[in-house]
């Protein structure tokens, strides 16, 4: 459970309680399902996160593209509904040598021009050769990106870097050398599942 979670459900039950005390027992219903819906939205289950040569997911949720970029580069693009789990992990193990704020709209995430227009946050991380750059992009209703990491940092394949909050898009750019084993229409698991090999 992300502890962010636990602050809104206090929110929402103290207000509960508020206003059931001000008028009736029963106004306080919707803020005590707005709490519960919180602590289910920032839930944090244990993953069990593959070992080799490989470049694993940062998101739950439904690929929605699987672009090449130019140059070898290839994006493989996440969507996340409100009901997935929205904490971020890296895929790889290295080194966070980059990252990179940039403001912008808050299209509908599953929108292919979310990628180039969105507000997001650019992560690049360097290990074992090679460079991979995932992107955590807020939609219409996420308004709120988290990174935990900082330039400099080692982090480990399948570690907690960042959340995302209330539906949101990730992007992960890959290079030549890996060989993408997901399609568009698949879902998949931060932390556990298998997006690319290395060649």
């Amino acid at each position: 459970m992300v502890i962010t979670g636990i602050y809104y459900a206090l929110g929402f039950l103290a207000s509960g309680a508020l206003l059931g005390y001000l008028t009736r027992p029963w106004a306080a219903a919707p803020f005590v399902a707005m709490a519960v819906f919180s602590l289910w939205f920032f839930r944090d289950p244990e993953r069990e996160t593959p070992q080799g040569p490989y470049a694993i997911s940062p998101a739950d949720g439904k690929i929605v593209a699987v672009k090449d970029e130019g140059a070898g580069r290839r994006r493989i693009s996440i969507f996340l509904s409100p009901f997935d789990v929205h904490v971020n992990r890296t895929p790889i193990t290295g080194t966070v040598t980059k990252v990179q704020y940039k403001p912008g709209k808050f299209l509908v995430a599953s929108r292919e021009e979310a990628t180039a227009e969105n507000e997001q946050n650019l992560v690049t991380v360097e290990g074992n050769g090679t460079t991979v750059v995932f992107s955590q992009i807020a939609g219409m209703v996420a308004r709120r990106i988290l990174f935990w990491k900082k330039p400099g940092d080692k982090v480990t394949m399948g570690e907690r870097v960042g959340l995302i909050q209330f539906g949101s898009r990730c992007d992960v750019f890959l290079g030549p050398e890996w060989n993408i084993v997901v399609r568009e229409g698949q879902r998949v698991s931060a932390g556990s599942s298998i997006l690319a090999k290395r060649e």
